[in-house]
């Protein structure tokens, strides 16, 4: 089911979310335990000298749950994945809260008038890596539980005559679904009837992931079932012997002891995702409230122009006005109607000569005869976009991002250009900062795949910031 594709990614999502808090809670958990021992079990065993108050014991130790936690960051414990085994996290727990607690001294050392108790030091370092270690394990085996329930399992396609690596991986796949992978179908090679299943597949969203392992598979078919994987936002995975690991963004592991290297699609990713989200909700409910009255006024002046509705959500027919988003699934579109009403329709019929793109299945019209005298303002700075600011907030847009896709057009895309709809469309983006529609569809693809390849919290802050001047200059906004 859709439902199910979806739950796969959240799933790791979420554990890896939860993490941070039940880490942050327990290393807290640890100081104040740290500190009940000393100052009221262990009191009458040795006396106290100086008593640290509590209130301000307990804002330091606030402090000092966010130094572990940056530790445990540093060290790869909140990367998302599927379960690791619980071996390698509480080694590098072990790792991280020693590092973390030095940093601690130091601090004291350099805060000589906090407190002097090498006990509280000590134990807090050992109850916060206790802690630290049963919470994980616990968050593990949780994840594990639902994993053999079917909850996070990501369904994977082998493709491979590899006499030993490939049974060693179904059979272990099938022996052990906890490992968060069921085989759905295996191919000895990647030939046409393989690619018309693997469609198949990912049309009744039932593949999530693509291993190869044939040791003799050719370059050129590698690179195919690469750039079928990416088209199609499927995990790519391969053998470490099959390539030498030069890929740009790789992340080399194990499986079943199995040397297995995952291209990476993107850095948006994981915790960039997670920060993107965040960074999408406060950002556009913060610019609701800013525009709100430019809205109003957007949407009184709509009114008194010309007949029809205020918002362009449904189309002449009557049927609801979508857009192609994340991962190709189509979502309810809304923005301030800029058309006289029943002459949407007319788009790809009477008025193709008028077409400024002659190339690619984008169509971008100057001079509209449909547009209202209020569309053409609120089009040429914008403003008809704003509402896409609830879509934001609710999740189906971001701040920043490739254009909406119309399904007429993205039903013409070739597979190099469904790259950009592996992120969520955005209201501006680094192709409408560059030119906006003066851009060929093909030099709009290239930059927007750039930007997911390339994307990063600081990139995303640019071209909010150079947006404004992009829109008051009304190069290329038609």
């Amino acid at each position: 089911s859709p439902y199910y594709k979806r739950a796969m990614k959240k799933s790791e999502l979420a554990f890896a979310a939860l993490l941070v808090p039940i880490d942050f809670f327990l290393v807290f958990a640890a100081a104040v335990t740290a500190y009940s021992l000393r100052y009221h079990y262990f009191a009458g065993l040795r006396p106290v000298v100086f008593e640290i108050p509590y209130r301000e014991y307990l804002l330091f130790s606030a402090a000092v749950s966010v130094i572990f936690i940056v530790w445990f960051a540093l060290a790869g414990l909140y990367s998302i994945s599927g379960p690791r085994r619980i071996k390698l996290e509480l080694s590098r727990i072990f790792l991280a809260s020693s590092t973390a607690i030095m940093a601690v001294i130091v601090l004291i050392f350099f805060k000589g008038d906090l407190f002097s108790s090498r006990f509280i030091v000590l134990a807090a370092w050992f109850f916060a890596m206790m802690y630290a270690s049963v919470g994980r394990v616990t968050v593990r085996l949780l994840q594990r539980l639902l994993l053999r329930a079917g909850v996070g399992t990501r369904r994977v396609a082998i493709i491979g005559s590899d006499t030993r690596t490939t049974p060693l991986l179904i059979k272990e796949f099938a022996k052990n679904p906890a490992m968060g992978y069921s085989v759905v179908e295996h191919f000895d090679a990647f030939d046409a009837a393989t690619e018309t299943r693997l469609d198949q597949l990912v049309k009744q969203n039932g593949l999530d992931e693509i291993i190869v392992t044939d040791p003799a598979i050719q370059r050129e078919a590698l690179s195919r079932i690469l750039g079928f994987a990416q088209s199609h936002h499927l995990i790519f995975k391969y053998t470490a012997d099959l390539l030498a690991t030069h890929a740009k963004n790789i992340e080399i592991g194990a499986i079943c002891g199995v040397p297995i290297v995952e291209v990476k699609e993107m850095r948006l990713d994981g915790w960039g995702r997670i920060f993107k989200r965040i960074f999408d909700m406060v950002g556009s409910a913060v610019l609701i409230v800013v525009t709100s009255p430019i809205m109003l006024l957007t949407a009184i002046a709509i009114k008194l122009d010309s007949a029809g509705p205020i918002l362009f959500s449904v189309l002449d027919d009557g049927t609801p006005v979508t857009r192609v988003g994340e991962h190709g699934k189509p979502f309810r579109y809304l923005k301030f109607r800029s058309m006289r009403p029943g002459t949407h329709g007319l788009r790809y019929t009477d008025l193709a000569t008028l077409d400024a793109r002659k190339e690619g299945p984008l169509v971008k019209i100057k001079n509209d005869p449909r547009v209202t005298r209020v569309g053409t303002f609120i089009r040429k700075y914008s403003i008809d976009e704003l509402p896409e600011l609830f879509l934001v907030l609710i999740g189906k847009m971001s701040l920043v991002g490739p254009r909406p896709h119309l399904p007429e057009e993205v039903a013409k895309y070739h597979d190099r250009h469904r790259r950009v709809l592996s992120v969520k469309p955005g209201i501006t983006g680094m192709a409408p900062v560059s030119g906006r529609a003066d851009l060929t569809f093909e030099e709009e693809v290239h930059i927007d795949t750039y930007y997911i390849e390339n994307w990063s919290p600081w990139l995303d802050i640019a071209i909010l910031a150079r947006t404004p001047s992009v829109v008051f200059g009304r190069k290329g906004a038609y």
